[in-house]
């Protein structure tokens, strides 16, 4: 009894051993996660199977099995049988009565101690399981169970980018033999089916792929010392648009990693062996094809930042492989896509994204597909890329658009009311009253409103902007919109909901909207919507300074009048927040002013704003403090395309004003250095800003609008000399 109780003692006194092996380990070190999954892998990852997995198994009519044969490969492949040809017995074994498909390289490779990787899926619901495991016996005979396995680890998976298929199995005797054709390329028909597939599974293993345990005592010895975790295989699911696998050549493709589990079992194993088996399923015909070969992990490839969705890239290399037509009596029909698959997106659309990049200064033709009025005063027109693939965006910036109206080009900047996601971009424009013969404010607004129909074109530039909302953050936001600023805002809801859907956490956010009225209140629904699919993610309230006896307090509209700290407080728990503020300059400053009442940290604040009003700051000590450079009193202007030479006083003001004066006409749109419109190449010298500009720019650009010459550092240098794209 004292050597039990001291062998208990010890047992119990010494550090669990880690559910993640050297390779895991090393990637989620590399990605900041290491910490974070040790403590949620310890809850999740178990060495048993919780009942509802027994269950679920037991249901099954197919399982995916990974494993690498006598020579090192690791080939992936599927099991099938009639539902409850799985059983679990306890909830440390497993028996399978089955045996591998004709022509599949796992039925040369079964024998004891053989580790396996097992994904149990169930494509109508999504669901799925995780097993390692290995060969405790295996009868080649016709018994009632050909294949039994003893559990090494058990965990769930999310249903992230399954496609949701319904299931026929078919009468094997009805259906040709199996066709076994070995291949060392991708042949054109690997090709067709490999360009098509929004589905396949990979194998991957580490370590030895046998486990030498003989016996029940030495397995329980090394099944308590945790030993599994450090060695052995897995087959994985990858799912996404048709595709996203791109064929490089006959031998090699390359593939994204989307936003997982964080487990990274199969970069994991990659990290400690750079070899892997793929599966590919002919859902429609039965056919299979199963390759084997080595892998490269891509972690900083230029490529990734345009593919949608992409964390990263891998490529696969071929080593050799085979067909096996008719190999299954199962067919299976697509229903739907998941909704993180159709967040990601294709290498034909990255390929567009690319271009896109590079044309992001040009001007490019939009068709308005679609209007809808969203208040009384606003209006929103659905863009439709003609010909090129519309560069993507982040929540909150801007797209600047061009018309020709009276023989004049007008050029405007309107936030993006469409999330970065959405097919098509959505500008939401307020119509402005003020088009007079001497104050043309709204000449754009009013051509949208009553001239523009469904099949014209706009022209537009790239979107930019540098207020934006970052979907990732784990503090809490607050969206104050007044007017038509609740444009970008319901950009950056959509996203975030977006988001979480793709990473299954979102950050929390509250938006509170104000509105002179109910008639002039735009996305009540919309936002309604989000509120109500976001299980709490988003929360939604409005103020407004007009009610009628129509509206139902605490449903129509939570708060009238002016916005208050008392209403703030009412809403708003305690918390660390982050503001976003979009609106008139009269309620951007006022909300401003309110917020650092209430002690809200002035980097806490983010502000876009209208026109060439600028947000009065209360800056905290220790933020940064925008300085001016010295301005030149005299100085040479050349525009260097046209060749021509102009002087510059410091009376004549900024460079556009200055080049407008002498016959040019650069590109603007605000006019005060939050647009970026105006953003021209300096080819030589230096230029001061009186005003720090919001527009970020290249290193070599300047803006017109807000720029002037600088003074040189020394007085006895030569009169100050600009050349400007120009």
């Amino acid at each position: 009894m004292k050597d039990q109780t001291d062998a208990s003692s010890k047992l119990a006194s010494e550090p669990k051993a880690s559910p993640f092996h050297k390779g895991e380990q090393a990637i989620q070190s590399r990605l900041g996660i290491r910490e974070k999954m040790e403590r949620f892998g310890s809850r999740v990852i178990r060495d048993f199977m919780p009942e509802q997995h027994r269950e679920f198994y037991n249901e099954l009519p197919f399982i995916l099995v990974g494993h690498a044969d006598n020579k090192g490969w690791p080939w992936a492949s599927i099991l099938y049988n009639s539902p409850g040809f799985i059983r679990a017995d306890t909830n440390q074994t497993l028996s399978l009565n089955t045996q591998p498909i004709i022509g599949d390289p796992l039925a040369g490779s079964l024998q004891k101690g053989l580790r396996l990787g097992l994904l149990g899926i169930e494509l109508p619901t999504r669901r799925r399981n995780r097993l390692t495991a290995h060969v405790s016996k295996h009868f080649t005979q016709n018994n009632d169970t050909a294949i039994e396995l003893n559990i090494d680890q058990a965990f769930g998976n999310c249903p992230q980018y399954i496609q949701t298929r319904e299931l026929e199995m078919l009468d094997p005797g009805t259906l040709p033999s199996p066709k076994v054709t070995d291949i060392t390329v991708f042949d054109a028909e690997a090709q067709k089916l490999i360009a098509n597939s929004d589905t396949f599974f990979v194998a991957s293993y580490t370590g030895n792929p046998l486990n030498q345990v003989c016996g029940e005592e030495s397995y329980q010895e090394n099944h308590q010392s945790n030993n599994h975790s450090n060695q052995g295989a897995d087959v994985s699911h990858r799912g996404g648009q048709p595709g996203f696998i791109r064929m490089d050549n006959e031998s090699t493709l390359t593939i994204p990693d989307y936003l997982g589990n964080n487990h990274f079992n199969t970069f994991g194993n990659f990290e400690t062996n750079n070899k892997a088996g793929l599966l590919f399923i002919d859902f429609e015909n039965g056919h299979i094809l199963t390759v084997t070969g080595t892998v490269e992990l891509l972690w900083d490839s230029p490529e990734t930042k345009y593919f949608e969705g992409a964390e990263r890239l891998w490529k696969f290399h071929i080593s050799h492989g085979r067909w096996i037509h008719h190999g299954l009596p199962l067919r299976w029909k697509l229903e739907d896509y998941s909704p993180n698959s159709l967040l990601t997106g294709t290498w034909a659309e990255a390929e567009k994204l690319e271009q896109a990049e590079t044309d992001k200064n040009s001007w490019l033709p939009y068709t308005v597909t679609k209007m809808v009025k969203e208040s009384s005063v606003i209006k929103s027109f659905y863009l439709q890329a003609q010909d090129h693939q519309a560069a993507k965006f982040l929540p909150g910036q801007f797209l600047t658009v061009k018309a020709n109206l009276a023989g004049k080009d007008v050029i405007r900047n309107y936030s993006l009311s469409s999330a970065p996601d959405d097919d098509v971009y959505r500008i939401s424009v307020k119509r402005e009253m003020k088009n007079t013969p001497t104050h043309a404010d709204g000449i754009f607004s009013n051509y949208l409103h009553q001239d523009i129909k469904v099949g014209d074109t706009l022209f537009a530039k790239a979107p930019r902007g540098d207020f934006s909302f970052d979907a990732s953050e784990d503090r809490p936001a607050v969206l104050l919109a007044g007017g038509v600023g609740i444009t970008p805002m319901i950009s950056m809801a959509r996203h975030a909901f977006h988001e979480s859907i793709r990473t299954r956490s979102g950050r929390s956010l509250t938006f509170i909207g104000a509105a002179k009225n109910q008639h002039q209140r735009a996305f009540f629904d919309e936002f309604k919507q989000l509120e109500n699919t976001s299980s709490g993610q988003i929360k939604a309230f409005w103020t407004l300074g007009e009610i009628d006896n129509s509206l139902k307090p605490g449903k129509d509209y939570h708060h009238t009048g002016r916005l208050s700290a008392e209403f703030l407080k009412a809403v708003l728990p305690l918390d660390n927040y982050d503001f976003y503020l979009c609106g008139p300059s009269g309620f951007m400053q006022a909300s401003y002013d309110l917020l650092r009442k209430l002690g809200v940290s002035d980097n806490r604040v983010y502000a876009e704003e209208f026109g060439p009003a600028s947000l009065n700051r209360d800056t905290d000590s220790g933020s940064e403090v925008f300085t001016p450079l010295p301005v030149a009193t005299e100085a040479i202007i050349e525009f260097a395309d046209s060749k021509v030479e102009q002087a510059w006083s410091d009376s004549d003001g900024n460079l556009l004003d200055f080049a407008e004066a002498h016959g040019f006409s650069p590109e603007y749109g605000c006019r005060s250095g939050q647009c970026g419109a105006c953003a021209t190449k300096l080819i030589s010298g230096k230029v001061a800003y009186l005003s720090e500009p919001s527009s970020s720019i290249a290193d070599d650009e300047i803006l017109l609008c807000c720029a002037v010459p600088a003074a040189p550092k020394d007085q006895d240098e030569a009169l100050v000399k600009l050349r400007i794209d120009l």
